[in-house]
């Protein structure tokens, strides 16, 4: 087996590479933010390698990739396990389901954790002879530490010849996507099941999720990561996570836009832009948050959420679901800005949507969903007519 260095080229979709003690840690954000404001859970989500991916052409005939793991639960109820897809010259050739790992377990009630550890994970992927384009995308609902990547063949490569791994350079539109935890893939059955990754794939497109679960909350570091991203088209996501957090009010989430939007125009003042307001939730719909765990469905295994908000307090400023889509709609409607869309959220998944595929937690869209999603934000953004089809590439 030859060991093969994980570095930047092989890497899509992300900011940049650690080195730790175990392995290749990847980061969704860069260095400059996590220094500067290393808030827990943002941290913890950006470490989830949601969307990225290991892309490489290969004479191999096996591959090896072995990663640690560190997963969450509840007292006697976890969430499936994080699943690596490998796609080999286009077609989905194997789903491999992650074992060991570290789990950490939270008690909601107290907050107190304890952890137990576990073995690092192997997946192995066999070649037919010839050259094959790989690509691996990794577990997203998991933090992943990439301990190596090892590569097969045959004979040793040829002295002076080509490397039995070659990088492959991202192709297609940058498209550089921030939202909730939908769009870090909630309830997706594997990496290539979350509706950006479905879209992107759709369309040929290099995506960059930055979605972070409870964590898209109109942050201004944020916006300015979007601001130096290269991008050709953005999109963003917004709303859930500001009514389940129950961190804002009507009167600052206006200028709170405003200010995001205009940080990712100083670096993008003409990419199309598209802003998407909240999908349907009949958690929020005329209820505020905050949300918690319904500790009823914890006491039987499983996680789903409830809203503990009034109602009553929308008349002050609290925000449900609807007050966020009226909001954002307003921001659009007021900028003189050619290039921003906005996307009413209920028109990719709405309440009749709801009723036919119900969110299995009550907060977040299972696999049918994220894939009707996925097919909805296509034909609105990418397709003739569309938010980037009518705009072109802009850098």
């Amino acid at each position: 087996m030859h060991t093969i260095d994980i570095t930047d080229p092989l890497v899509h979709g992300h900011a940049d590479l650690e080195q730790t003690a175990e392995g290749v840690r990847i980061h969704r954000l860069p260095a400059w933010l996590r220094r500067l404001w290393p808030e827990p859970r943002l941290m913890a989500m950006e470490q989830q390698p949601a969307g990225v991916r290991l892309v490489l052409d290969t004479d191999a005939r096996a591959l090896e990739l072995t990663m640690r793991s560190t997963r969450a639960a509840f007292p006697g109820a976890e969430r499936p396990r994080g699943v690596l897809d490998v796609v080999v010259d286009g077609e989905v050739a194997a789903h491999d389901v992650l074992t060991g790992g570290v789990l950490v377990i939270t008690d909601p009630s107290t907050g107190e954790t304890s952890s137990s550890p576990g073995p690092a994970h192997t997946s192995r992927i066999e070649l037919s002879p010839g050259t094959h384009r790989v690509e691996l995308w990794l577990p997203y609902r998991e933090n992943i530490v990439l301990e190596s990547l090892r590569a097969e063949a045959d004979s040793p490569p040829a002295g002076g010849g080509r490397p039995l791994v070659r990088p492959v350079a991202p192709s297609g539109p940058r498209w550089v996507h921030h939202g909730s935890s939908i769009s870090h893939g909630s309830n997706a059955a594997t990496p290539l099941g979350t509706w950006p990754v479905r879209a992107a794939r759709a369309v040929g497109a290099d995506l960059r999720n930055l979605g972070f679960g409870g964590s898209a909350l109109v942050d201004a570091p944020v916006a300015q990561v979007i601001r130096d991203a290269p991008a050709d088209v953005i999109s963003l996501k917004l709303g859930i996570n500001l009514v389940g957090g129950d961190i804002m009010r009507r009167r600052a989430l206006v200028p709170a836009m405003h200010g995001f939007l205009d940080t990712i125009r100083q670096g993008h003042p003409n990419t199309p832009l598209v802003l998407v307001s909240p999908l349907h939730c009949g958690l929020f719909e005329g209820t505020p948050g905050p949300s918690a765990l319904d500790p009823q469905a914890l006491a039987r295994g499983k996680i789903r959420f409830m809203s503990i908000g009034d109602p009553a307090d929308i008349a002050g400023g609290r925000l449900d679901l609807p007050a966020v889509r009226e909001a954002l709609a307003e921001v659009c409607a007021a900028r003189e800005d050619s290039q921003l869309h906005h996307i009413d959220g209920l028109d990719l998944y709405g309440a009749q949507d709801e009723a036919e595929l119900p969110l299995p937690d009550a907060l977040h869209p299972g696999p049918e969903a994220h894939a009707r999603i996925a097919e909805r934000f296509v034909e609105r953004v990418f397709a003739d007519g569309g938010a980037f089809a009518q705009h072109g590439a802009s850098a």
